[in-house]
């Protein structure tokens, strides 16, 4: 299916994956898509209404309706609608479905629609593999004009492993431009309905499974990778206790994701974090910030871009000990040593062809200590950004931010969403590889 054109109605229900709905979104309107939403009362819990009405730019059918709403939207939404895609899709949600109960936005307009419905799981592999679920999905795969995505294994929000992941964005994304030419994803034996094949059961053994990015010569990163550091890094205090910060890893996912929906290869080196990659992105996992700096100098010669998103700690222990630290409640004196500057060390190795942007989070004086840190770097571009404000920075998906050029003044801050962020240094990237 070529998105171009199409309308997309955009059903999200309340989980945790919630906040990936907003990434899936953008991508669909990078891809030419016209995108509206419906939320259930529980995902408007994960992320605000207001969110989604200004990434789609219309506003948000809910239960307890808006000031713009109309009193058929239940029908209007669906009729209007060229595909209904509910993502993610609780167990909750799944059961209504199945069920024939409409009592909130999500459900009714799956009860109206007559367009095609593509649905995409998340939920606690407990949940996933309960008899009621597969019962309900079994049922839903039976519907006419109805596919149930599969649901990849893999590390849970909740720390377990085991099916019920939501299927990331760039992946739904690419399997509805390709839906009308193969069958669906899955990644164990199923049966054949409608041309279509879908699971019937979870595989005995949960695997995470690796997809490779389909190149498209026509996306404007085709043939280039980006090389990206992302998440937090960890220095050991002893064999227990480390020191860290608070970054969760959602600016590289985003990060990530624009890229790859963009064409370009994407590899990853990157510490401790919360936030999942979207599959085909190659991750290194390490977890000091001196691995960090060995694992991007061995991998940054075959990148045409290098994004330093990673939150580095910039000292170490100067000596960690091999044994717990005994508890004997007197004073710990901890001497610190400082940790390689990775990004300062990429641009003493960049090539003229490559483009390298760093990261710069500041707490006050931003114009001033940005602009000394790019002049310090070297680097093409900094990224300030500061996440110290209400409802935005670590673990949230806005955040003020301004992308600082060499030569160039300082621009003003600005809240955005963190995929916002993303376009605008692939923006720039781009604008750079072309000269």
């Amino acid at each position: 299916m070529n998105l171009a054109g199409k309308k997309i109605l955009l059903g999200v229900s309340g989980g945790i994956a919630v906040y990936k709905s907003c990434e899936l979104l953008r991508l669909l309107q990078k891809k030419g898509a016209e995108v509206r939403v419906c939320m259930t009362d529980a995902a408007t819990e994960f992320v605000a209404p207001l969110t989604f009405a200004s990434l789609s730019k219309c506003p948000v059918y809910l239960k307890n309706g808006a000031v713009e709403a109309r009193p058929f939207q239940h029908i209007d939404f669906p009729r209007w609608a060229d595909l209904y895609l509910v993502v993610p899709a609780t167990a909750n949600v799944i059961g209504k479905f199945a069920c024939g109960i409409a009592d909130d936005p999500v459900s009714l307009c799956f009860m109206s629609c007559t367009c095609p419905r593509v649905i995409a799981p998340a939920m606690n592999v407990a949940m996933y593999n309960s008899p009621a679920v597969k019962r309900n999905l079994e049922i839903l795969r039976g519907f006419e004009n109805t596919t149930v995505l599969e649901s990849p294994a893999g590390e849970l929000a909740c720390g377990e492993v085991g099916q019920g992941r939501l299927m990331e964005p760039a992946e739904i994304a690419k399997y509805l431009e390709t839906r009308d030419e193969k069958p669906a994803l899955s990644l164990s034996k199923g049966r054949e309905t409608k041309g279509e094949k879908v699971q019937c059961e979870p595989p005995a053994i949960s695997v995470a499974v690796d997809i490779p990015p389909t190149q498209d010569a026509s996306l404007p990163g085709f043939g280039k990778k980006v090389l990206l550091t992302a998440g937090r890094t960890e220095e050991a205090i002893d064999p227990v206790r480390y020191i860290s910060n608070r970054s969760s890893g959602k600016t590289a996912v985003a990060l990530a994701s624009v890229f790859y929906a963009n064409g370009f290869e994407v590899e990853v080196v990157a510490g401790p974090m919360e936030a999942e990659f979207p599959k085909g992105v190659r991750v290194t996992k390490i977890r000091s910030a001196r691995d960090m700096h060995d694992a991007v100098l061995e991998r940054m010669k075959n990148a045409s871009v290098l994004v330093h998103c990673a939150a580095v700690a910039d000292y170490r222990p100067k000596v960690a000990a091999t044994e717990k630290i005994k508890d004997s409640r007197s004073q710990l004196i901890l001497e610190l040593e400082p940790n390689p500057n990775i990004l300062r060390d990429s641009v003493a190795q960049k090539r003229d062809d490559q483009v390298i942007v760093g990261f710069a989070l500041e707490t006050d004086h931003f114009e001033e200590h940005a602009a000394e840190k790019l002049a310090k770097s070297g680097a093409d571009a900094l990224l300030l950004n500061a996440p110290v404000a209400t409802d935005s920075g670590f673990g949230r998906d806005c955040v003020r931010f301004a992308l600082v050029e060499t030569g160039k003044p300082v621009p003003q801050l600005a809240m955005g969403e963190k995929v916002d962020l993303a376009e605008t240094i692939l923006n720039f990237c781009l604008e750079r590889l072309n000269g």
